[in-house]
């Protein structure tokens, strides 16, 4: 598990960006559940924390063409991506948001 962030420099219902050892990750915060997932999106490479966060979807929105990617399995819903997006597992230990990178 690599450490990434406090879990307290995440907003509620936002994505933030954090480069970590090569690989470009999105964090999303619905209520106490932290999810990370890879930041760029499936069909073009635009970077998903600049998106719309969809809580009651547990969703992220693509800024450029509006496909919304599932936090859980990182499937899209709709096109133009057909590809699901990376989903890392994620602990907070301590107030520290780990993340397990390949």
């Amino acid at each position: 598990m690599t450490p990434v962030c406090r879990s307290d420099d995440l907003a509620d219902g936002e994505a933030q960006r954090f480069d970590v050892e090569g690989h470009r990750i999105a964090l999303v915060r619905i209520g106490d559940t932290i999810h990370a997932v890879g930041d760029r999106c499936s069909h073009a490479n635009y970077s998903l924390s600049e998106g719309v966060v969809w809580s009651e979807d547990c969703a992220i929105e693509c800024p450029k063409h509006f496909s919304k990617f599932n936090l859980r399995t990182g499937t899209p819903d709709v096109f133009p991506a057909t590809q699901p997006i990376p989903v890392y597992q994620v602990r907070v230990l301590d107030g520290e948001v780990n993340v397990d990178l390949p």
